[in-house]
C-alpha cells in the first residue's frame, strides 16, 4: 500500500472512531423516547444548523458536485444553486408550521392534518422509498472513496460505513447523531477549505489558464483504465497506446485517433503521452472555452433540463425525510426559521469551495474526463497538485476524512428518520423494535449497494429530489397553506406524483433513455411530475370538498399561531425509560 493510501486509510479510520466517541456521549444523555426521536426538541439554532448541514451535505455534494463541474463546467452550476435554494423554500413555506404541528414524521403530520390512515400508510411507503434510494449512493460513495484512495475493495468501505452508521443510530437515536453530525459538518468544511486554499495557491503560482480554445492536456504520460463502455471525442488527431477494444476492433499497441467520436469498451487501457489533448465523453464540453460557456452544447432541450433541475432542488429539499425530521428538534417555530437561515449560509459557503475544487481539478486531474470517474476529483486533486510527498499525502488524508464524514453524516440522518417511521407505523412497540427498525433501515440499502454497479451521483441524487418534490412537497405546501385539501386529494396527488417520478427513476437507473426531449424528462422528470401532483391534489380535493376535515380551521391555527399562545402540542409520548428491557 502506498504512503498516500496509508494516510487516507488512517484518516478515514479516525473519523469513524471520533464519530463513535461523540455518539457515545449522546447515548449517555438520551434517556427518553423524545430524546431518541427528536432530541427532546431542545436543539438550538446553531447546533441544529450544523447538524442539518452535516447530514444534508452528503457524499453527492462532497464528491458529485465537483465531478459535475469538472465534466460539464458552467452548466453544472445549476445543481448547487438548486440545492441551496431548497432551504429558501423551507424557510418560506414549511419550517415553522412543521415544528408547530407537534408531529415528528411526515406520516404523523399527514394523519394529524387529514386524519386518514390510508394517507399515513402511503406516506410511510414513500418515506422508505425516498430514504432507501438516497441512502444507496451514500453507501456506494464510501466504497468509491476507499477504492480511489487505497487498494481495498469497494465492498469493505460500504460495509464499514453501514456498521458505523448503525451503531451510532441504535445507540442514541437523534440525540446521539445530533452531536456527531455537527462535528462532521465542520470537519467537511475544513477538509474542503484547506485544500482549496493550498491548491489555489499552487494554481496562482503557475501560468495555467481556463480560457483556452483548446482541450486540457495531460501534464505527464498518463494511463487511463476504462471501467464502463464509453464514446470519447477528440478535437484533433492524437497518437496513443491502447490495449483492448476500440471502435469495434481489438487493439494492442499504437493507435492513431482522427478527430471525432471513438467507441471504447470497458476493460480497455489507454496510454496518453505528455501534452496530448484530453478526450472527453461525447456530449461534454470538448474545450476549456466551451466548458466556461453556459449551454455551449446547443441542445434545444437543455433549457428544459435546467428548469427541471431547479424545480427538483428547490422543491425536493422539503420532501426529504431526513431533512424534515430535523425541524421537529427545534424548541419552537421561530428557532426553526433561524436554523434554516443559518443553514443557508453554511451550505452556501460549502458549495463555493466544492465548485472551486471542481474547477481546479480540470487542470490537475484531466484523466478523469476519460475514465468517467469524475466523482473522484476532490479525492485526487491534492496529490495531483502537490505531487507525491508528505504535504500532498497529508492534504489527501484530510480530504479523505471529509469524504468519510460526508457519507457517514447523511447516512445516519437517513437511517434515524427511516427507523422512526418504521417504529411508529410498522413496528409499534418498545425500544427493541426501534433498534430492529434501524437495522432494517440499514440492511436493505446496504444489500443493494453491495450488489449493484456503482451509480453516478449526478444521475441518482437529482432523481431522489424529483421523487421527493413530486410527493411530499405538494402534501406539505397544500396541507399547511390551503384549507381545502382533502385526504382523497392528497392520496391521489401522492400516487400521481410518486408513480410518474418513480417510473422515470426506474427507467433512468435500469434502462437507456432515448435521446431528445423524452430522455430529458425521464432523467429529470420534476418539470412534469411536480405540476401533475399539485394539480391532481387540487382537482380531486375540489371534487371531494365535502370531505374537508371539520377541524381544519383549528389545525391551521395550530400550524400558524405563535407558540406563546399555547396552541401547539407535541405528539410524542415521552417515555422516561426508552429501554425497559
Amino acid at each position: 500500500m502506498t504512503p498516500s493510501a496509508q494516510y487516507a486509510l488512517v484518516a478515514i479510520g479516525l473519523v469513524g472512531i471520533v464519530s463513535a466517541v461523540i455518539g457515545s456521549y449522546g447515548v449517555r444523555v438520551a434517556r427518553s423516547t423524545s430524546d431518541f426521536l427528536v432530541a427532546s426538541r431542545t436543539v438550538g439554532p446553531v447546533a441544529n444548523a450544523s447538524a442539518i448541514s452535516g447530514e444534508y451535505l452528503s457524499a453527492a455534494s462532497f464528491l458529485g458536485i465537483a465531478g459535475l463541474i469538472l465534466r460539464e463546467g458552467a452548466d453544472a452550476l445549476w445543481y448547487p444553486v438548486a440545492f441551496v435554494a431548497g432551504y429558501l423554500a423551507l424557510v418560506l413555506f414549511v419550517a415553522a408550521p412543521l415544528r408547530r404541528s407537534g408531529a415528528y414524521t411526515v406520516p404523523d403530520f399527514a394523519e394529524a392534518r387529514l386524519a386518514s390512515p390510508v394517507l399515513r400508510r402511503l406516506c410511510t411507503v414513500f418515506v422508505l422509498v425516498i430514504g432507501w434510494l438516497y441512502l444507496l449512493p451514500q453507501l456506494q460513495g464510501a466504497g468509491l472513496a476507499l477504492t480511489t484512495l487505497t487498494t481495498l475493495p469497494a465492498w469493505s468501505g460500504v460495509a464499514a460505513a453501514g456498521a458505523v452508521v448503525l451503531l451510532t443510530v441504535v445507540g442514541g437515536g437523534m440525540r446521539s447523531i445530533t452531536f456527531v453530525q455537527a462535528f462532521q459538518y465542520w470537519l467537511k468544511l475544513t477538509a474542503l477549505l484547506v485544500p482549496a486554499i493550498v491548491v489555489l495557491g499552487v494554481f496562482l503560482g503557475t501560468d495555467h489558464s481556463f480560457d483556452r480554445p483548446t482541450a486540457p492536456a495531460f501534464p505527464a504520460a498518463t494511463t487511463v483504465g476504462i471501467r464502463t463502455d464509453a464514446v470519447l471525442q477528440v478535437g484533433e488527431a492524437v497518437r496513443i497506446e491502447a490495449t483492448g477494444e476500440v471502435d469495434g476492433v481489438r487493439v494492442e499497441g499504437p493507435l492513431d485517433w482522427a478527430p471525432g467520436p471513438h467507441e471504447v469498451r470497458a476493460g480497455t487501457s489507454l496510454v496518453f503521452p505528455a501534452g496530448t489533448p484530453v478526450p472527453t465523453v461525447l456530449g461534454a464540453p470538448a474545450t476549456d472555452r466551451e466548458w466556461l460557456e453556459p449551454m455551449s452544447g446547443g441542445r434545444p432541450d437543455q433549457l428544459l433540463e435546467i428548469y427541471s433541475i431547479l424545480i427538483a432542488g428547490f422543491l425536493g429539499t422539503m420532501g426529504l425525510p431526513h431533512v424534515l425530521v430535523r425541524f421537529y428538534t427545534n424548541p419552537d417555530g421561530r428557532a426553526a426559521r433561524r436554523t434554516t437561515v443559518i443553514v443557508l449560509a453554511m451550505i452556501g459557503g460549502f458549495y463555493v469551495l466544492v465548485i472551486l475544487l471542481g474547477a481546479l481539478s480540470r487542470l490537475y486531474t484531466p484523466q478523469l474526463l476519460v475514465s468517467g470517474q469524475t466523482d473522484a476529483a476532490v479525492l485526487l486533486v491534492p496529490v495531483a497538485a502537490l505531487g507525491q510527498g508528505t504535504a500532498g499525502w497529508l492534504l489527501g488524508g484530510l480530504v479523505a476524512a471529509g469524504a468519510a464524514a460526508a457519507f457517514l453524516s447523511t447516512s445516519s440522518g437517513i437511517v434515524v428518520s427511516l427507523a422512526g417511521v418504521l417504529f411508529t407505523d410498522v413496528l409499534p412497540g418498545r425500544w427493541r423494535d426501534f433498534r430492529f427498525a434501524a437495522v432494517l433501515s440499514t440492511v436493505v440499502p446496504l444489500a443493494l449497494a453491495l450488489s449493484v454497479t456503482r451509480l453516478d451521483f449526478s444521475l441518482t441524487v437529482p432523481l431522489v429530489f424529483a421523487v421527493a418534490a413530486s410527493t411530499f412537497c405538494p402534501l406539505l405546501v397544500l396541507g399547511i397553506w390551503w384549507r381545502g385539501l382533502t385526504a382523497r386529494g392528497a392520496v391521489a396527488g401522492l400516487l400521481v406524483g410518486g408513480v410518474l417520478s418513480g417510473a422515470s427513476t426506474a427507467v433512468s437507473l435500469f434502462a437507456t433513455p432515448p435521446a431528445g426531449w423524452l430522455g430529458v424528462l425521464l432523467n429529470r422528470p420534476a418539470a412534469v411530475t411536480v405540476p401533475a401532483a399539485f394539480l391532481t391534489m387540487v382537482l380531486v380535493s375540489r371534487l371531494t370538498r365535502d370531505e374537508v376535515p371539520a377541524d381544519v380551521d383549528r389545525a391551521l391555527l395550530r400550524l400558524h399561531a405563535p407558540e406563546r399562545l399555547g396552541l401547539t402540542h407535541d405528539r410524542i409520548d415521552d417515555d422516561p425509560d426508552p429501554d425497559p428491557a
